[in-house]
Parts: C-alpha cells; sequence; structure tokens
C-alpha cells in the first residue's frame, strides 16, 4: 500500500504576530498571577512575624507588576525568535516538498 502523499499546508506569514502576541499576553498573565500570589504569602507571612496588618499594595505594586513586565518582555522576545525559526524551516519544507513532486 503506497503512502498517502497529502500537501502540506503553505505557512502564513500574518499567523506569526497573531501567535506571539497570544502566547506573549497568556504567559504574563500567569506569571503575573504566581507572582501576586507568592507576593501576598510572602507579605502575610512577614506581617504575621512582625506582628503587624500587612499592606498589600506592596505585592501588587513592588513585586507582581515588575516580575510580569519582566516576563512578558523575555516570553515577546523569545516567542518572536521561535516563531520566525518554525516559519522559516516550514518554508524551507515545504520548498522542498514543492521540488521534489
Amino acid at each position: 500500500m503506497p503512502p498517502s502523499k497529502s500537501p502540506a499546508s503553505k505557512p502564513h506569514w500574518y499567523l506569526i504576530p497573531l501567535r506571539v502576541f497570544l502566547v506573549t499576553f497568556l504567559l504574563t498573565l500567569l506569571s503575573f498571577a504566581v507572582s501576586l500570589l507568592l507576593g501576598i504569602l510572602g507579605i502575610v507571612i512577614a506581617a504575621r512575624l512582625r506582628g503587624v496588618h500587612p499592606n498589600m499594595t506592596i505585592a501588587y505594586r513592588d513585586f507582581a507588576v515588575p516580575v510580569a513586565a519582566t516576563a512578558g518582555v523575555i516570553t515577546l522576545i523569545s516567542a518572536s525568535v521561535i516563531e520566525v525559526r518554525h516559519d522559516r524551516r516550514n518554508k524551507a519544507l515545504a520548498e522542498i516538498e514543492r521540488i521534489s513532486r
């Protein structure tokens, strides 16, 4: 039985920014949530040890927002590099497949 030959889909360049921004948004949101949780836990523990009322604005302003911004920039750069490499590889494979027919 001969192997089925299904043509590879042609890569679309306009999907790259969409995927990059979607991954960046999701990972930034996730890093914000995790860092906020860790910041709240740290502030509550520190406040309990000192015997004072915890100031929760510190968890947002001084911890979660800078961590999420840093993670967002790193994710944007790395997702862009990965998507461009992936697109170039797909273009090369599509060209090889086109030539081999």
